[in-house]
């Protein structure tokens, strides 16, 4: 329902490479590490965007989406849905292309004022299940 197979192919393949990932940090027993080093591995730049600001598979971390210096492509959200839609917003907000919300994260608000901006959108789904089905 929040994302058909044709809009995550176009965000996987179409939209570009700099992925932010919200909620990544060098927790290794959190899915966002592993997800993230999916996404690296299949050609991505990601972002790690945490209060911690850790750097993680080698990248630089930031604190918040605003912080990062320079331009996302998509903004893989990691957050709990309550919070999720703030990111999301956030995302609009400084140009990227599409929002990725991970299994599990749901605001059917966030999806329509999203979508309503023109932006991509894919809610509870996971990039590291869908990017090896493309090939």
């Amino acid at each position: 329902m929040y994302g058909d197979d044709a809009t995550i192919r176009r965000i996987l393949t179409e939209l570009g490479d700099t992925w932010a990932v919200v909620g990544l940090s060098a927790n290794r027993s959190r899915a966002a590490y592993g997800v993230a080093q999916v996404l690296q591995r299949f050609g991505k730049r990601i972002v790690p965007v945490h209060p911690k600001a850790e750097t993680v598979h080698g990248e630089r971390g930031y604190a918040s989406l605003a912080d990062v210096p320079f331009d996302v492509d998509v903004v893989d959200v990691f957050v709990n849905s309550a919070l999720a839609g703030t990111v999301a917003d956030e995302a609009v907000a400084r140009g990227a292309k599409a929002v990725w919300f991970q299994l599990g994260v749901v605001d059917a608000g966030a999806y329509e004022r999203t979508r309503a901006a023109g932006v991509e959108m894919v809610m509870d789904r996971c990039p590291a299940i869908e990017i090896p089905r493309l090939r």
